[in-house]
């Protein structure tokens, strides 16, 4: 049973991995983390969820309808932002990163930086937590909130709407207003400012 409509709302226990463009067409993988607000525009469309399924495996090359998959970019990644509550147990970034390279040569297209790397895309991930203020992107130096997406992968070689099957693309919501290779933080309250329509050949 699906439960993503125009009056859903988050709730914890539910993730939900969307997809956005930017102004400049770079595209992002949006993971909610439960707490993340999705665009109403996203939202409105019907049976939403199954949309969202297929490009879930089309991005990780699961899927058994759209199997024409675009050639690996072999680009590289940059971490930015990373969560508080998922590494207070790593001492710094140059661990972080260390262990994002070894998962991706442990895991290949499986791991995280793999939809950097090879599919071009930035990723963003929602400030989580059990509580308020429980996590936080550590090198943020403004006031967050949970639900807040920051930016946590970046790719060098970037992917674009052509990257995606014709019959998928009107599932990625788009905005005239933001940059993802300059936003960092995105405000949770806002994502209906950002994303205001969704993909249109």
């Amino acid at each position: 049973m699906s439960i993503l409509n125009i009056n859903w709302k988050p709730e914890f226990g539910a993730i939900f991995t969307w997809f956005a463009m930017d102004k400049n067409g770079k595209i992002a993988v949006m993971i909610n983390n439960c707490y993340g607000y999705l665009p109403k525009c996203l939202l409105s469309i019907e049976n939403v969820e199954s949309l969202l399924d297929h490009l879930n495996e089309y991005m990780w090359e699961e899927s058994s309808i759209y199997s024409n998959y675009p050639k690996n970019k072999k680009g590289n990644f940059k971490l930015d932002l990373y969560s508080y509550w998922r590494h207070k147990n790593i001492p710094d970034k140059k661990t972080v990163l260390a262990d994002l390279t070894n998962d991706f040569i442990q895991s290949g297209h499986y791991s995280d930086v793999n939809l950097a790397i090879n599919k071009g895309f930035f990723e963003y991930q929602a400030i989580e937590g059990s509580i308020e203020g429980e996590d936080y992107p550590i090198g943020y130096e403004g006031v967050t909130k949970m639900g807040d997406y920051f930016r946590y992968l970046m790719p060098t070689v970037y992917a674009s709407i052509e990257d995606f099957p014709e019959e998928l693309r009107h599932g990625i919501a788009v905005s005239d207003t933001v940059d993802f290779t300059t936003d960092r933080l995105l405000d949770n309250d806002k994502i209906n400012e950002y994303f205001l329509r969704m993909y249109k050949k």
